[in-house]
């Protein structure tokens, strides 16, 4: 998969489990270069994600929908997932 086909795919799967109402995804591989991961042509990627389902949600539990949502997108194709998963109103940029 190209980095291009993973980022949509990344986003495929996230707005069908959360429709959200912001989503911004970051190919940060390119800063990763000798990594582990990168040198195995797996990708790091950040996630911004603002969505009524993680209302009342903590942290590590916001974290958990994110993977469960990717599933094995995060075996196959990302080494490393930033996320930053807030409900509506929390959202600051």
């Amino acid at each position: 998969m190209t980095p291009s086909e993973r980022t949509d795919e990344i986003r495929r799967l996230l707005e069908a489990g959360f429709s959200p109402s912001f989503l911004e995804i970051e190919d940060e591989s390119h800063h990763h270069a000798g990594h582990a991961g990168a040198a195995g042509g797996l990708g790091h990627f950040r996630v911004h994600i603002v969505s009524t389902a993680f209302a009342g949600l903590s942290r590590v539990a916001r974290h958990r929908r994110v993977y469960a949502a990717l599933g094995s997108l995060l075996t196959t194709d990302v080494h490393a997932l930033a996320i930053d998963a807030r409900a509506p109103g929390e959202h600051s940029g």
